[in-house]
């Protein structure tokens, strides 16, 4: 076993240094306000279903009827999956309800927290709790 230690150190090495870099330098929700939650109602303009995160890229209506775009951020392809989502879910044009974690600095974006159609039917599922 003397020998196979250094070995299995240079495999461990060697498999830290081929992961992506988009696994290594993923980002933490740090940049959401998760103690409030805002919500948004717009039409869909592109459902980005991508690694890391998925995006739902809203277009909603201010005050002043001027629309706006919002980028609304959502978890990983896999996660949402095991949510009921599918890239299929969305498509533009869609009218959404949307509870989202606003940025902390504010602008037109956030995490998405749940989202529902216009006459407030759920879309995925809720996480469980254990």
């Amino acid at each position: 076993m003397g020998r196979s230690a250094p070995r299995m150190r240079m495999l461990g090495a060697w498999l830290l240094a081929a992961l992506p870099g988009s696994v290594l330098a993923h980002h933490s929700a740090a940049m959401f306000d998760q103690t409030r939650t805002v919500e948004v109602a717009g039409k869909v303009r592109l459902f980005q279903w991508s690694n890391p995160h998925c995006y739902i890229q809203l277009l909603v209506r201010d005050e002043k009827g001027v629309e706006q775009e919002w980028s609304l951020e959502m978890g990983a392809p896999m996660y949402l999956y095991n949510r009921g989502w599918r890239p299929s879910t969305l498509k533009p044009g869609d009218e959404l309800k949307v509870k989202l974690s606003p940025l902390h600095k504010g602008g037109n974006g956030g995490l998405v927290v749940e989202v529902r159609t216009p006459d407030g039917k759920p879309l995925g599922r809720p996480v469980q709790a254990p």
